[in-house]
């Protein structure tokens, strides 16, 4: 309907005054109408006459051809806003979201843990928002496959390595099976490896060593020898911890790419763009001169010839572009490494300039504790992701003298959801959980009270609801819930699931009015307004899904 409004006002604008304009209608505020447009103020700007009178032109045009606006009006200096009628806001309730990208093929990549350290409150906020936003291309029609990447080789690996041997007394896998806290003994690890690397010349020489024999043990397929066992086992602790944790708060991801895996891809990719020009080498390495594109210069192949991450990160593209075939990919991770990816996407260009136009990098801040300091797991004193939802569950059993995992997760991803994606997220535990304001477990609750009032009769009979049949309180409810699918393709246009965040809000305050002036059982409304419960119910529902939140029907 939207659209087809819009194209009205363009047809109109180019009879009228053979212009072609983009047309785009907002939601004013309710006293004003259902929608509005400022059409005649951009005409104005074209040909020099008065934004009023252009406004009463095109709308004097348009009276008799929009059967499903009961007004239209000018305001102010040249506003058209229009009231919709009562049938055609009960259409929107029902309006499913655009299916923009139906027959679309796209690729999700977020969380990116790495092996052999811990997860931190900031592969938390990345697996928040890649689930939302991997639910939002679906929604629109998108089948989406959600890729994860984590680095299973590289110094950091090195240096948790070295202080294995240390701790277990050499190459001795046997003494493995004596640690129990698998995930924060790999994390003490290290913490102790990087310290000494940085302290101790020995200690990184040595560090250095290993780093090249995990390489090795992938170029041997080595799945046998003392050193190999330790390097295996721990690593599968870590994949372990990480599926455990993503079953915990509900994501989930259809392949796992180990930088083992893409290293390879992008070493070969890396010596071929070499061969072409594309890299050329510096001081014994192979290098990107990003400064001709206004870029700065980067490492893809050190001086002792392995790989660098820019190296395995050209290697997962080329591996998701093989594996998915997609039309779209999506890359969520924190805004430290902007500038590094537009080298990335850069070198992808000179070989494949379509993925590199349809490749979209998201970008996020530092997630704190409200009070807390900066991460830094190099010191090991980090957030990390399970100290978050800890937190939640806390602050929600302090408040309500409860135990409730999904409340928890409702109050951490709300919380990470309702900001726009860029800047540092300061996370404050009982804000969160509160059920009062702008909180998952408010929408929650929200939910379960709609179910509630909904129980309390098996009648939902909604056939009563004709045009004309809306009160005013019962009409600013419907077109509440009328704005649903039009808050959805904005959100996927934009990629931002907040735009969602701030609508559910919003519908539950509208329900909330509703609901206190008016009377839903046991009234002579009564099948009007179960409708109007179930819709709200219904929509607030989806929105959640959306998020990655449950819906409980009881609280």
């Amino acid at each position: 309907m939207r659209q087809e409004i819009e194209q009205a006002f363009a047809n109109v604008c180019n009879e009228l005054f053979n212009t072609v304009l983009e047309v785009e209608l907002t939601r004013p505020n309710e006293q004003f109408g259902d929608y509005s447009t400022n059409v005649a103020l951009q005409l104005s700007k074209k040909l020099g006459k008065s934004p009023r009178e252009l406004a009463e032109q095109i709308t004097s045009n348009l009276q008799n051809q929009l059967l499903n606006i009961k007004e239209i009006n000018v305001a102010g200096s040249g506003f058209i806003n229009m009231r919709l009628t009562d049938d055609a806001l009960l259409s929107l309730v029902n309006a499913i979201p655009n299916q923009s990208l139906a027959g679309k093929t796209v690729v999700t990549e977020y969380s990116d843990p790495n092996p052999f350290k811990v997860m931190h409150a900031g592969h938390l906020y990345t697996s928040v928002v890649g689930d939302a936003v991997s639910k939002l291309l679906e929604t629109a029609g998108a089948k989406v496959y959600r890729v994860n990447f984590g680095g299973d080789v590289g110094l950091h690996v090195a240096k948790t390595m070295w202080a294995i041997l240390q701790e277990i007394g050499g190459e001795n896998p046997e003494k493995l099976n004596k640690i129990t806290e698998k995930a924060e003994w790999l994390s003490d690890c290290y913490v102790t490896g990087t310290a000494k690397y940085d302290s101790d010349n020995i200690a990184k020489n040595e560090i250095i060593s290993i780093n090249k024999r995990v390489y090795k043990i992938f170029d041997d397929g080595d799945k046998d020898s003392p050193f190999a066992q330790i390097y295996w086992e721990c690593r599968s602790w870590s994949y372990d911890y990480f599926n455990e944790f993503y079953k915990r708060i509900g994501s989930h991801f259809d392949k796992y790419y180990p930088e083992s895996e893409t290293a390879k891809f992008g070493l070969q990719k890396a010596k071929e763009l070499l061969e072409q020009g594309v890299l050329e080498k510096s001081n014994g390495a192979v290098v990107f001169k990003g400064e001709n594109h206004g870029l700065h210069t980067r490492v893809f192949i050190n001086s002792e010839g392995l790989p660098t991450y820019e190296s395995k990160d050209l290697g997962l593209t080329i591996a998701k572009i093989d594996d998915f075939h997609p039309d779209k990919m999506v890359i969520i991770t924190g805004n430290d490494i902007v500038e590094y990816m537009k080298v990335v996407l850069k070198v992808l260009e000179h070989f494949d300039p379509v993925h590199a136009q349809a490749t979209k990098h998201l970008t996020h801040g530092m997630v704190r504790l409200a009070g807390g300091t900066k991460m830094s797991s190099r010191k090991g004193n980090i957030l990390k992701a399970v100290d978050v939802i800890d937190a939640a569950q806390m602050a929600n059993e302090t408040a309500t003298g409860q135990k409730s995992e999904s409340t928890a997760l409702a109050a951490v991803k709300y919380a990470f959801l309702k900001n726009r994606i860029g800047g540092d997220i300061v996370y404050d535990p009982a804000e969160s959980v509160a059920l009062e304001g702008n909180s998952g477990p408010y929408l929650q609750y929200a939910h379960a009270r709609a179910r509630s009032i909904l129980n309390k009769t098996q009648s939902t009979d909604s056939r009563q609801t004709t045009i004309g049949s809306f009160e005013k309180d019962e009409r600013s409810l419907l077109r509440k819930i009328g704005e649903y699918a039009e808050t959805v393709d904005k959100s996927v246009q934009e990629l931002t699931p907040h735009h969602i965040c701030t609508y559910l809000y919003e519908l539950a305050q509208e329900f909330n009015r509703f609901y206190e002036h008016n009377r839903v059982i046991d009234d002579p409304r009564q099948s009007v307004r179960l409708f109007l419960t179930k819709s709200y119910a219904d929509t607030l529902k989806n929105g959640l899904e959306l998020l990655n939140i449950l819906a409980p029907n009881r609280m």
